[in-house]
């Protein structure tokens, strides 16, 4: 039996600002926006969305990645009991949670950090944290030298090849299922967290919980190291989003055929997305709007477990600047969902059902079928069906001549409620609309 996440459309939310919560933590008031954030249930429900990556969610100063204390839900946010009763909700309606772990750094404010501010050599703590130094002091005038992430010295990098802080980090984790009854992790910066750190959580996490997630924020590198049977299921597939933005945009599908093929030995268990709280939103990076319904059909269809972020469903437009990341992380009140609702939200819902619906798209095997720099259609593979994916980029309509792998009569066109296409000589024909696509189901002749 497969796995919840092989089969999973993800749901991304960034909660602290999609809810609007103040950009700094004062330490003082507790507000439960948990609320708000349970009236998205029924929306994600509705958008076929089956799981939900949310995060950062623990006690932080500002952005949610300086945590203060990994027990305790942000206040901003809400209480620990506030974010069980979410989960809970969501676990009723079918829908899978998982969260950020923030371990490769802590904020200044986290109690381990303070001691040694306070205690200096004599902290117990001392090791707890890379380049720990008493012979210069950091730029924040601490009496004392520390690495820290990317030169952020808000952000001190915790020492892994300690065994205690690797022992409170399972503890941590352990806290999160037993309180909170989580699915899994997306584990930020996993591309310079330790490979013995995440080969024993592998281990940890596995005696948690059945199916346990765990998921790598990894942007370059061969995916292949992180993604095996001792460490982590699944890491975010930056190399297919950067093909999917720039195929479209240059009318280039080559690229993205060559990633695809290039990651096909794992592909299949990648985290894909077309946006997230990181980058710019895909409405913003496309040079044609109208591209938006094909590129969504392409996340949906190719190898890999889709996400959505939050607000991708409705087109918004947002670009990250040099020292500012919140056009991307925009309050959106659940009481503009209607009036946000366009074209682009209902082909989203449709192909999270299709994938959901088909076992092909969850781990089948990918074949390329026809291929040129404006038309693309590729197959998924079941036991004795395929899909099929059809894309065109163009602005002009175009007819496809598309090989089918399989001994059939005729397809059925998911997205246009049921068409049938009739297969002859091992080929279907098919007219797509500009910058559209088509998603086929054919089952073989027994």
């Amino acid at each position: 039996m497969s796995a919840w996440y092989e089969k999973a459309v993800f749901y991304h939310m960034y909660p602290l600002g999609m809810t609007g919560a103040p950009k700094q933590n004062t330490g003082t008031e507790q507000t439960d926006r948990f609320d708000e954030l349970e009236l998205w249930i029924p929306h994600i429900k509705a958008l076929g969305c089956n799981a939900i990556y949310i995060g950062p969610l623990f006690e932080s100063t500002s952005h949610g990645y300086d945590t203060r204390n990994y027990k305790q839900t942000d206040r901003r946010l809400g209480s620990n009991e506030d974010f069980r009763h979410f989960i809970s909700l969501c676990h009723e309606n079918g829908i899978r949670v998982v969260v950020d772990g923030v371990f490769n750094h802590t904020g200044r404010e986290f109690f381990a950090f303070k001691d040694i501010q306070e205690k200096k050599w004599d902290s117990p703590y001392k090791d707890w944290y890379k380049g720990v130094n008493f012979d210069w002091s950091s730029p924040l005038g601490d009496p004392f030298g520390y690495e820290a992430w990317q030169g952020h010295f808000e952000l001190p990098c915790l020492n892994h090849a300690n065994p205690q802080v690797c022992r409170y980090l399972f503890d941590v984790i352990r806290f999160w299922v037993d309180t909170f009854d989580i699915d899994g992790i997306r584990l930020d910066c996993a591309n310079v967290l330790d490979f013995h750190f995440m080969e024993e959580m592998r281990r940890e996490t596995k005696t948690m919980k059945e199916d346990f997630w765990l998921m790598g924020e990894v942007i370059h590198g061969d995916y292949g190291r992180w993604v095996n049977d001792h460490m982590l299921h699944s890491v975010t597939n930056y190399e297919l989003h950067k093909s999917i933005y720039s195929g479209f945009n240059d009318h280039n599908f080559f690229e993205i055929a060559h990633n695809v093929r290039r990651l096909e030995a794992i592909g299949r268990s990648l985290y894909t997305f077309v946006d997230n709280h990181d980058e710019d939103r895909i409405a913003s990076k496309l040079r044609t709007k109208e591209h938006l319904l094909p590129v969504y059909t392409c996340l949906m269809t190719l190898p890999g477990i889709p996400s959505i972020y939050y607000g991708g469903e409705w087109g918004i437009e947002g670009k990250r600047t040099p020292s500012c990341d919140d056009a991307l992380r925009p309050a959106i009140s659940p009481d503009a969902f209607d009036s946000l609702r366009c074209t682009l939200t209902d082909r989203i819902s449709k192909l999270s059902i299709i994938h959901q619906e088909n076992e092909e798209l969850h781990m089948g095997r990918y074949q390329e079928l026809l291929l040129t720099n404006r038309q693309y259609a590729f197959a998924r593979h079941g036991e004795h069906s395929l899909i099929i994916t059809a894309l065109n980029n163009d602005d002009n309509e175009a007819v496809l001549n598309i090989p089918v792998p399989m001994a059939a009569s005729q397809a059925v066109n998911l997205l246009e409620d049921g068409e049938i296409l009739p297969i002859r000589d091992g080929k279907l024909q098919i007219t797509l609309k500009g910058c559209d696509g088509a998603v086929l189901k054919i089952k073989g002749e027994s």
